[in-house]
């Protein structure tokens, strides 16, 4: 068949060829133009090869003017409908952080590329996000990822814009039964009480919704005291320490990546494993202290000192504050709104 439909090409070829046609690639005859006998013949051919085919179950594409099989064709179909959910080089995986110093977004960017292009996004900044439920719903599959700088506070302790729709825009999303797992970026030596408690909040709010957490790994290796992003004995997610463990970042992100992947973080039939159950955790006790200077005053003493000390300013336009981060790494304030100088 592909011979017969080889020689109509061929045929009509000869035939534009014939007219002198200025394009001598064109199978397809120019309206209005006089059809020839050659024309005619190679239009039979092709008739007579459809209708041999059709009982074959093969299919001719007018597109690629190619023999294409039933299940390319579907594929074919898929990938053109926006709504199906195996569509061709759709992502599956929609990459979103938040972060103040850039070290959340290093990691989502790693992320992204163990996944692979054409299978998870570019990380998405959820402060750059306006409509969260239609950029979250986009994808199949969501990871998540945030760092942790308000330690003392029950809740909202992200310090970037997760803090802003945790409670608000994020509890009218309609998710449930939509896969994610989270990471998260902190301390484990300087901030060993709290390692990651951002984490935590994060997973927590996805899973309230009734998603489909994955991706929980082992606390094995790791220096931290104690987190409130752990889950009975594992970590809610991926941890990492881009200040004292930097040099095992890259082996943890590909082998949460594996995981994710066996776990089943790309299968569209809902067929996920969990890996594991985690068991009911007690609150953890959390000191009275304000994480924020609202002190005008205090406000000032603290930036007339951080200046001089090294301190790098931060400043969320969308939160309205400024964190204060030391040159290691390992102390920071924050202040409420602009840094008031730089």
């Amino acid at each position: 068949c592909s011979e017969g439909l080889l020689l109509a090409n061929q045929i009509e070829i000869k035939s534009n060829q014939a007219r002198g046609a200025k394009d001598r690639t064109s199978r397809i005859p120019r309206r209005g133009r006089q059809r020839t006998k050659n024309d005619g013949l190679a239009e039979m051919i092709r008739q007579i090869l459809v209708a041999a085919t059709a009982s074959a179950a093969i299919f001719i594409s007018p597109a690629c003017e190619a023999f294409v099989s039933p299940w390319r064709a579907s594929a074919i179909h898929n990938a053109n409908d926006p709504s199906s959910s195996s569509s061709l080089n759709a992502e599956q995986v929609g990459i979103f952080f938040g972060t103040s110093t850039g070290s959340t977004e290093e990691a989502a960017q790693l992320l992204s590329e163990a996944f692979g292009s054409g299978v998870a996004s570019e990380p998405i900044d959820i402060d750059g996000v306006d409509d969260v439920a239609a950029e979250l719903g986009k994808y199949p599959a969501l990871v998540c990822g945030t760092p942790t700088w308000n330690t003392g506070a029950d809740t909202e302790r992200s310090g970037t814009g997760w803090d802003e729709i945790y409670y608000t825009s994020m509890q009218d999303l309609d998710i449930a039964g939509k896969k994610v797992a989270v990471f998260g970026l902190g301390d484990s030596v300087s901030y060993s009480e709290n390692y990651a408690d951002g984490c935590g909040e994060l997973h927590d709010v996805f899973s309230d919704l009734g998603c489909v957490m994955l991706g929980y790994t082992s606390q094995e290796g790791y220096q931290h005291d104690s987190s409130k992003a752990i889950r009975g004995d594992k970590f809610c997610g991926l941890l990492l320490d881009a200040v004292n463990e930097e040099d095992l970042t890259d082996e943890r992100v590909s082998n949460w990546v594996s995981q994710l992947m066996q776990e089943g973080i790309l299968d569209t039939n809902g067929g996920a494993v969990a890996s594991a159950t985690p068991a009911e955790v007690a609150p953890a006790v959390v000191e009275d202290e304000a994480p924020v200077f609202v002190d005008p005053v205090l406000a000032q003493e603290i930036m007339n000192e951080v200046k001089p000390e090294g301190y790098r300013s931060h400043y969320n336009p969308r939160t309205d504050k400024t964190m204060w981060i030391s040159a290691d790494g390992r102390s920071s304030y924050v202040t409420e709104g602009g840094p008031g100088h730089e």
